[in-house]
């Protein structure tokens, strides 16, 4: 299973979006206390659109509280990463594979990082930009993890169209 951890989020705009990411590819998304905002805000209903109450979303008041509940292969999206995020193997559908995201104004704390560098990663940009905005950062990952998996079990068709529907119209 594909999982979305976010490491103290503070911009409701882009949980919302990740919300409704998540919702799209049936990804679990794990959210890690202090929250920079209620989840009852405004914000978020409006970017997750109608999609937030079908978010499979769990809430942690601490990361050893996250580490303790979940067990897996743990990823971590880093501007201190030296791999990029295509190097990685997320092939194996029955493993749980957690992408790690940091706070939008600082990220995850070195000494998180530490034990894991192996597991550090950024996405290649150029020099010109710290790092991508979260939301995108997320969805680059999750669909290069489904890519890998062959889109599991997504829809490649409107489901509430026929295949033939430009023809047909």
């Amino acid at each position: 299973m594909i999982n979305v951890v976010l490491f103290e989020p503070e911009i409701p705009g882009n949980t919302g979006n990740i919300m409704r990411t998540c919702v799209a590819t049936d990804t679990k998304l794990h959210l890690i206390k202090p929250l920079g905002f209620s989840l009852d805000e405004k914000y978020i209903k409006r970017s997750g659109v109608n999609y937030i109450q079908y978010c499979n979303y769990q809430v942690y008041e601490n990361i050893e509280q996250f580490f303790q509940q979940n067990k897996g292969t743990y990823y971590f999206l880093t501007r201190y990463g030296h791999k990029p995020h295509t190097s990685f193997d997320y092939s194996n559908i029955e493993e749980n594979i957690y992408f790690i995201f940091g706070k939008e104004s600082t990220g995850i704390p070195p000494k998180i990082l530490k034990p894991f560098i192996d597991h550090c990663m950024r996405i290649p940009m150029t020099k010109n930009v710290r790092a991508l905005n979260l939301s995108n950062t997320v969805a680059i990952m999750v669909y290069e993890a489904l890519r890998q998996q062959n889109y599991r079990h997504l829809l490649f068709d409107e489901p509430h169209k026929s295949k033939n529907f430009i023809e047909e119209s």
